[in-house]
């Protein structure tokens, strides 16, 4: 149960900033033990953004309802963290419709924000 718990706190790291460039449509597959909520939630992000550091967990207790997101890409670069927000629910619209809760954590990768 607890390697269970752990697998789904897994933060993905991605491709080096050198590699990234020439993998741009790299996809990358979800860390075992995502719920299927969490890897259809994981692809949509890694579709979208491809980045850095990836980490969706349900924190409902396993019923779908409330995720905990942590993302950081390039992708938000020059942005504020508002708009990064709002990309990141653009991209999961259909999600949120069917969940009561989303805790969003979007950052830019140290090596993109200088």
């Amino acid at each position: 149960m607890l390697a269970l718990a752990a697998a789904r706190r897994r933060i993905f790291q991605g491709p080096s900033r050198s590699t990234a460039s020439f993998l741009r449509s790299y996809v990358v597959p979800p860390p075992p033990g995502l719920d299927e909520g969490e890897q259809n939630i994981f692809r949509k992000l890694t579709d979208r953004f491809s980045p850095k550091e990836l980490a969706v967990q349900d924190v409902s207790g396993g019923c779908g309802t409330f995720y905990a997101i942590s993302i950081s890409s390039e992708a938000f670069k020059g942005l504020a963290t508002v708009k990064q927000h709002r990309l990141v629910n653009e991209t999961l619209k259909e999600e949120i419709e069917g969940i009561h809760g989303l805790q969003l954590k979007t950052s830019v990768p140290p090596s993109a924000s200088s």
